[in-house]
């Protein structure tokens, strides 16, 4: 560990894992305190929080668990003030919560549409309404959204809301990027392609159906992507921990791909 976001705070929302494994949220949370950051981990279930902090602090970090409803402004705000009062600042804030639900455009109902825009757009809404505003007084940072490889490419399923969703996240980093460069703050989003999560192997169709079978056998390989094997929750980590490092402190409004090479070659099948 050499120490590549050391003295840093970073608010990770969705720290948690929604089952055994590694998420990307929680994976985010730990590698950045591997590095020498103070995360503060916010998430929905206060279990899943308590577990990555563990995790952390056995490891030597520093972390501090923060039960939050993200859709709710209010609770966002109670979020990222707790983190200052505690740690005194935000340099880093990670966007990680999503859900996909099935569906193109005749069987999506309105109440599914609302539920998916809520929880994969608002809740990066209103992290970076209440972050961005202690960045800018502290003189920049770097905010690290974490997207999917369907905002950009059609994946074999139905995932009409889940899609346009995460193609809004895109579209908020690439304005905000622009917006706050005079911040200097940095607006980054990861697009992952078909990553091993427990959410993976909980909602095949997130996954966009194509490697659901090698997930639920154990099997990581898959002819699938082009580099052989599917991803794991540190491939996106990694890249998270890049787009928070300084190293990357020339960089902003890009769409990091992390997806072996699937992108490049993904073409539009029936199922």
């Amino acid at each position: 560990m050499t120490g590549r976001v050391a003295g840093k705070v970073a608010l990770v929302m969705g720290a948690g894992s929604i089952g055994p494994g590694w998420g990307n949220g929680k994976a985010i949370a730990v590698r950045l305190a591997q590095e020498g950051a103070r995360v503060f981990a916010v998430d929905q279930n206060s279990d899943a929080a308590a577990e990555t902090r563990a995790l952390i602090e056995a490891d030597g970090g520093e972390c501090i668990a923060h039960r939050a409803d993200a859709t709710v402004a209010e609770q966002v705000r109670g979020a990222v003030d707790a983190c200052m009062d505690s740690l005194g600042a935000i340099d880093i804030l990670v966007n990680n919560i999503g859900i996909g639900e099935a569906g193109g455009v005749v069987e999506t109902s309105e109440e599914s549409w609302d539920r998916v825009f809520e929880v994969n757009l608002k809740t990066m809404f209103l992290a970076c309404k209440f972050a961005v505003p202690q960045m800018q007084s502290q003189g920049g940072g770097s905010i690290v959204n974490i997207s999917s490889l369907a905002s950009i490419r059609w994946g074999g399923k139905k995932l009409l809301s889940y899609a346009a969703s995460k193609a809004g996240m895109n579209q908020m980093t690439r304005v905000m990027a622009v917006e706050h460069a005079p911040d200097k703050i940095r607006v980054n989003v990861i697009l992952p392609g078909l990553i091993a999560t427990p959410m993976g192997l909980s909602a095949p169709g997130v996954t966009s159906g194509l490697a659901h079978e090698a997930l639920e056998e154990g099997d990581p390989q898959t002819s699938f992507v082009p580099i052989g094997h599917l991803g794991s929750a540190w491939d996106v980590a990694n890249a998270a921990l890049y787009l928070a490092s300084d190293e990357a402190r020339y960089v902003t409004g890009i769409e990091l791909l992390v997806d072996g090479g699937l992108a490049t070659t993904l073409v539009a099948r029936a199922d």
